[in-house]
């Protein structure tokens, strides 16, 4: 394993849109390794493939929760419920931090990094993080929701 460069600020890479995986070969496996690697390094929830240069549609997810250490390998949507309006950062823009709504529940389809597909239904922090993430997939940024910015 190792620790990749996390993208950050004005990189332009961070508003492009992510391929999806073809394959889940070893070298996903790497990939995904180092990004759980990266992200517990720079104390993140979530890390996207593009925060790291790699445009390919896979995420890392550790809310510290039980059953919320997660890969997600071409992630959708497949339905929101309710509202939540709270504090999100990012490790792409270091020291900053601003309010953000986003949908309470969540409910994603997803591979696992043997390429299994499932789905998994996130409340609070875990779905927040998985539009968070997915944004990034899109190349839409979380500063660009932000209603107010808050002091960190």
């Amino acid at each position: 394993m190792a620790l990749r460069n996390i993208r950050i600020n004005d990189d332009p890479i961070l508003r492009m849109v992510s391929r999806p995986v073809e394959t889940v070969d070893r070298r996903t496996q790497i990939l995904i390794e180092d990004m759980f690697e990266t992200m517990y390094d720079a104390g993140g929830v979530g890390l996207a493939a593009v925060q790291v240069g790699v445009l390919k549609r896979v995420i890392v997810i550790d809310t510290g929760e039980e059953g919320e250490k997660l890969v997600l390998i071409n992630p959708e949507i497949l339905k929101t419920d309710g509202v939540q309006t709270g504090e999100e950062g990012c490790l792409s823009f270091p020291g900053k931090a601003g309010i953000v709504t986003r949908p309470d529940i969540v409910t994603v389809k997803a591979m696992d990094e043997k390429g299994n597909w499932y789905t998994k239904t996130g409340k609070d922090l875990l779905a927040r993080a998985f539009c968070h993430e997915i944004d990034h997939l899109n190349g839409d940024l979380y500063i660009d929701k932000v209603q107010k910015w808050v002091e960190r």
